[in-house]
């Protein structure tokens, strides 16, 4: 079983990864996110995704990128510890922190065979147009009712 740490990659390692995986034959499969507060609907989600190919990079948003999106309170996990816990999921076979506010340029290096979002961005999928034009296709999952992370953060705080 290979140790979950070897799992977190920096964006080089993961572009030789691709090639490697890509003469193999291997179909790969992107998803990105916060995943500050892992619950069960992250766990379907991945293995949903992971579903879809051979191989699951999770593109992870560095906690910069994580304060600009959800304000100054986040994270509440930093990010090797959010990466560590990705990476520790069967589901999971790569782990990449990226520091923009979206992932269309890491998608732009990394060119997965699939790119998997969930249904609530269905409006708006980033690096959706750099996998379409490279022969890749999106695909859409359903969330997991009753598991969201701002449900929990809610129940938590006792908002709810």
């Amino acid at each position: 079983m290979r140790d979950y740490k070897d799992k977190i990659v920096s964006v080089e390692k993961l572009i030789s990864e691709r090639l490697r995986l890509r003469l193999e034959g291997r179909t790969v499969v992107l998803t990105n996110g916060c995943f500050d507060v892992l619950h069960a609907g992250h766990v379907e989600y991945l293995t949903f995704a992971r579903m879809q190919g051979d191989a699951l990079i999770v593109a992870l948003n560095s906690d910069a990128s994580v304060r600009g999106l959800k304000g100054p309170e986040r994270p509440f996990v930093r990010e090797m510890q959010r990466a560590a816990m990705l990476a520790a999921l069967e589901a999971v076979d790569y782990v990449v922190i990226f520091d923009t506010s979206e992932p269309a340029p890491l998608i732009a290096h990394v060119l997965p065979d699939v790119l998997v979002k969930g249904m609530d961005w269905s409006h708006y999928v980033s690096g959706r147009d750099i996998v379409e034009q490279h022969g890749g296709r999106v695909v859409l999952a359903r969330l997991t009712p009753g598991c969201s992370t701002t449900d929990l953060v809610a129940r938590i705080r006792g908002q709810s």
